[in-house]
């Protein structure tokens, strides 16, 4: 079945679009450039990326030294929050993005950084690769069998959590295609894994026993069998309402609005084919909806990323940690095994923790005297200051109204700025002209 395909000017305005919901946003200059190759060869780049070459300097913490992700506190977000900033493949990051909070596991129960790096490299690595495979990895993936107790499940006392999410969160949908007679069935199927426990070490030595194993007769979706751990998730993927499951969250973290009829029989049929993840991702990239549609709300991480690529600011303090935190989102610990509620992310206690954000990303380059050195002179003239906020964020598209707003605000705080404070004002409204364009909805949002 063809699918809708966006016919319409690709511009600038539309690739910043595109730049945000398959990245992080895009760096000074890159919304023209992209614009210039279609949209066509715009997806394609995004969806076959070449290899990876990192943009700007390496990230360091407060006192200038390379970040420990694998020990330090708050060190994995920061690593991580590094690589949104100056990866020259953004879908895959943030495609790693989506599958971390698909199957979101916390590192609140997991309890090793190291484990936690591990699982995201392998989402990483099955970015936009098969769905199946990545299913497969997942189940027996260390960080999952702690998060989810795949370790206690054994055949004489059978733990359902993992197999329940399998189907209820990851497969199938809750209440959809499966009974409870089917978790029970499944976590039978799911039994057998373990791991040794040493002191300083944590758990290691993850692997399968099959003395662990139930290998009698379990019947799941009506079909009965000897199943294993791989039958497990052979039988969810292949489930008649997998396809439909898929297409409908996958193109929840793209487009707001729930995909029409024609949309989502096309991308079933193309996800069918084969399970594979880029063929949907190309066709929801180059879909209408995602250009004509209504904006999203940009999760936490996405926008101090790409506040960070605007600015060509990298990762120089360990403040992005708790200024992430204090707007509902820290990487590797989500708020449970659901991940985050996109709903939740501009409320009046998140949107708190946004201006915050703003403010630390722009410190470096406040105007005004610093440090002994002289103030640089901002010229008397509100639209000189409001282009010249536009032109730091690297000139994102903002609705006239916003336009007009900053213009407004900042004529008014100069309004009778003569003698010294013809040259005192300018520095400070112009700074508060940054910041307000920083934390408007046109920047809040995609």
């Amino acid at each position: 079945m063809p699918l809708p395909v966006y016919t319409g000017r690709f511009g600038p305005t539309q690739a910043e679009r595109l730049l945000w919901r398959a990245g992080f946003g895009p760096r000074r200059g890159e919304a023209r450039s992209l614009a210039s190759r279609g949209l066509d060869d715009a997806v394609r780049s995004l969806t076959r990326p070449p290899g990876e070459r990192w943009v700007g300097p390496p990230p360091h913490d407060d006192k200038g030294r390379p970040l420990a992700p694998a020990d330090a506190y708050g060190h994995d977000h920061l690593w991580w929050l590094d690589r949104m900033v100056r990866t020259r493949r953004p879908l895959v990051e943030r495609m790693t993005l989506v599958w971390h909070d698909w199957f979101a596991t916390s590192n609140a129960s997991v309890g090793s950084q190291k484990l936690m790096l591990a699982q995201n490299r392998l989402l990483r690595r099955n970015a936009l690769g098969s769905f199946d495979h990545l299913l497969v990895a997942i189940t027996a993936n260390p960080a999952m069998l702690i998060w989810l107790s795949g370790t206690d499940n054994r055949k004489d006392a059978p733990n359902e959590n993992y197999g329940r999410e399998l189907m209820e969160l990851f497969t199938l949908g809750e209440g959809h295609g499966y009974t409870e007679h089917d978790v029970r069935e499944q976590a039978r199927a799911l039994t057998g894994w373990t791991s040794t426990w040493k002191q300083g070490k944590g758990q290691v030595d993850f692997r399968f026993d099959p003395s662990r194993h139930d290998s009698g007769s379990k019947t799941v979706f009506g079909k009965r069998g000897t199943f294993s751990w791989r039958d497990s998730v052979a039988l969810c993927v292949h489930h008649p309402q997998h396809a439909p499951f898929f297409v409908r969250k996958l193109w929840s973290y793209f487009v707001p609005t729930l995909p029409d009829a024609r949309t989502q029989a096309g991308l079933e049929e193309i996800y069918r084919n084969g399970f594979e993840v880029r063929p949907v991702l190309e066709a929801i990239l180059r879909h209408p909806a995602l250009y004509n549609g209504p904006r999203m709300v940009k999760p936490p991480v996405v926008y101090v990323a790409g506040l960070l690529r605007a600015l060509g600011r990298g990762i120089d303090t360990t403040a992005w940690v708790w200024l992430s935190e204090g707007a509902g989102q820290r990487l590797f610990y989500p708020p449970n095994v659901s991940g985050w509620d996109d709903t939740r992310w501009l409320d009046t206690n998140t949107f708190r923790g946004r201006w915050s954000i703003a403010n630390t990303a722009l410190d470096k380059v406040t105007l005004g005297e610093r440090k002994g050195k002289k103030a640089s002179k901002v010229p008397n003239d509100p639209e000189a200051i409001v282009a010249g906020a536009l032109a730091l964020l690297g000139d994102p598209t903002i609705r006239r109204e916003t336009h007009r707003e900053l213009v407004a605000f900042a004529r008014g705080s100069l309004k009778g700025a003569t003698g010294w404070k013809a040259e005192a004002y300018p520095p400070l409204v112009a700074n508060a002209v940054r910041q307000l364009l920083a934390v408007s909805p046109d920047l809040q949002t995609c």
